[in-house]
């Protein structure tokens, strides 16, 4: 068994306008997400999403918008990712963030996790992803926004 926290976080990352950036997993075709991530050690969710949000894209958080959406998530891990979790964790807490930039780029995907990028406006990000928790994140954007 792994030794995975079942503590982690969400990352919205998008743009004023509604657009979202969506990255497909590597491990599993298809699997489109925003940033994820567990807690390492006894880091802050903050410090958590700010490290995540490096390792997978390359991007610093300072130099954008990171917010705390203080919304919170309890749902089963997949049962073919439990193996990475300490023996009988079957259920993992997630905290929402955001993180909003000036435009849509091209970010730097970290190899062996991430295979491809997309930028899509977010009903469409909204429909494509795999978990109902991070779906549910991007439809939020709207009243977040103004958008409404």
């Amino acid at each position: 068994m792994g030794t995975k926290q079942p503590l982690s976080v969400l990352v919205v990352i998008h743009t004023a306008d509604g657009q979202v950036l969506l990255i497909e997993r590597a491990d599993k075709a298809g699997y489109w997400q925003s940033v994820t991530g567990s807690r390492e050690g006894e880091e802050s969710l903050l410090q958590t999403a700010c490290r995540e949000l490096l390792e997978e894209t390359g991007l610093v958080a300072a130099a954008h918008q990171l917010t705390d959406w203080q919304l919170h998530n309890r749902y089963e891990i997949y049962p073919h990712w439990r193996h990475r979790y300490p023996a009988g964790v079957t259920h993992n807490d997630e905290y929402v963030f955001g993180l909003q930039l000036a435009h849509a780029q091209e970010v730097q995907l970290a190899p062996g996790e991430h295979t491809a990028q997309q930028w899509l406006p977010w009903q469409q990000a909204a429909e494509l992803v795999f978990s109902p928790s991070n779906a549910a994140a991007i439809r939020l954007l709207p009243s977040r926004l103004g958008l409404e």
